[in-house]
């Protein structure tokens, strides 16, 4: 039985009806709240102490606590491309690239293949994406092009908070949009897009269709920059940041994404739409250099549960309990079959999801036994899950593991990995030929 704080997740292998058809009424609002490289262990609702997170931890008060949350992948497009898709990453050319755009030809997502954006706007969503888009550059590529009536956000995987510049030397041009217009909008990056995203809201608010609002953050991605850093911004000589920084600044950073969730959540509730609006907060990959992945070994980059184990929440006080939990295993790219079957529709055929949909197991179904995959750099690193055992291949060697007998994180349990393992290991199978 999993346990992160308080109380024990639900469990158990009973068989349940996954059609999770809507209930009669007006379909849902759903606001999919998404940090970028934050770990599993850096909101206190997972246990961290240095800082709260008093407004990101009240989604799961509110709702319900997923203790088996995965992203897709260990780093940022390719599970952006699960998140729009519905799909393996892997069915795409895009979701090979590890980072996108890390070849000589321009990849991206496909702008005719559905997404969970089109396949909403389709049922008479209003749609925006309001932050990080990293699946494609223009003109080829884009929100606009993928089924958002609206966006206002970055491009790329990361910008100068202050200047909001994509180059790697801190200097050059911003990567703020307005559509596909550059924006001229000043201020802290986490700052705008909340103030975007409750704009995005009051407008839903005064229209007669419901919103579907993708809220990427870029917190707590590099370059670690707090509100009043914007003189470190001047004087950056590279984007990257990895000689600055620090465990203060990581933790300004993250409540300043608090924060604004906070005025998020509270937008909901002054313009009376909380009660039917689906909240999502998760992340895209495990934490990076300041966070904290436990309980958990291994980081962003890595298929060791520290880089793709990721905190997620979620709240509907129309339909899901306050304070329930689930230890059902969860794919970024379950939430399109759950947002379509709350809007009473389907996966489009020619494009079957590989996800699950999660409703039932949200309300309070026992988790439902399955079987995920991730691999990373073309099979540098690949793993498998099946109930509590997973498989991980690294470096030649493949290993076993049987997570519900010890989630802690055994340091150097894992000879010749580049860093360290995630749990007791069972066996150490035969080398990869």
């Amino acid at each position: 039985m999993l346990r992160i704080d308080r109380g024990t997740f639900i469990a158990g292998s009973a068989a349940i009806d996954l059609t999770g058809a809507a209930k009669p009424g007006r379909a849902p609002n759903v606001i999919f709240i998404v940090a970028d490289d934050l770990g599993y262990g850096d909101l206190s609702h997972y246990g961290r102490t240095e800082y709260q997170t008093p407004h990101i931890d009240s989604i799961g008060r509110d709702g319900c606590t997923l203790s088996e949350g995965y992203a897709n992948s260990s780093v940022c497009s390719p599970t952006r491309i699960a998140l729009a898709t519905g799909r393996y990453q892997y069915r795409l050319r895009g979701g090979l690239d590890e980072p996108i755009g890390g070849g000589k030809e321009p990849v991206g997502l496909p702008p005719d293949h559905p997404t969970i954006a089109s396949m909403l706007r389709a049922q008479g969503y209003r749609t925006s994406l309001v932050g990080k888009w990293h699946m494609g550059s223009l003109p080829d590529y884009g929100p606009l092009k993928s089924g958002y009536d609206h966006f206002f956000g970055i491009h790329g995987g990361g910008v100068d908070y202050f200047s909001h510049t994509g180059a790697m030397d801190g200097q050059g041009p911003s990567d703020l949009y307005n559509g596909e217009a550059l924006s001229n909008r000043h201020g802290y990056l986490t700052d705008l897009l909340t103030e975007c995203a409750v704009e995005q809201i009051q407008q839903a608010a005064e229209g007669d269709k419901p919103l579907f609002l993708s809220l990427h953050y870029t917190a707590p991605h590099w370059p670690w920059e707090g509100l009043e850093d914007e003189d470190i911004s001047k004087s950056l000589k590279s984007l990257l940041h990895y000689d600055g920084g620090s465990a203060s600044i990581f933790a300004q950073m993250v409540i300043a994404l608090d924060e604004g969730i906070g005025r998020v959540l509270a937008a909901l509730e002054k313009y009376e739409m909380a009660e039917n609006t689906i909240v999502v907060f998760t992340s895209d990959n495990g934490g990076e250099r300041f966070s904290k992945n436990w309980p958990f070994d291994g980081m962003k980059g890595d298929l060791l549960e520290g880089g793709i184990r990721v905190p997620l929440l979620v709240r509907w006080p129309a339909r899901i309990p306050a304070g329930s939990r689930s230890a059902q295993v969860t794919l970024s790219m379950d939430f399109v079959p759950t947002f379509l079957a709350t809007a009473g529709a389907v996966p489009d055929p020619h494009y079957p999801s590989d996800g699950m949909n999660i409703l039932p197991m949200l309300e309070g179904a026992p988790p439902a036994e399955r079987t995920v995959f991730w691999r990373y750099k073309a099979g540098e690193q690949a793993a498998v899950r099946q109930g509590d055992w997973k498989m991980l291949r690294v470096n030649g060697h493949s290993y076993l593991f049987n997570l519900a007998d010890d989630m802690t994180a055994f340091r150097n349990s894992l000879p010749k990995t580049r860093r360290s393992g995630s749990s007791n290991i069972v066996a150490i199978l035969s080398p990869a030929s």
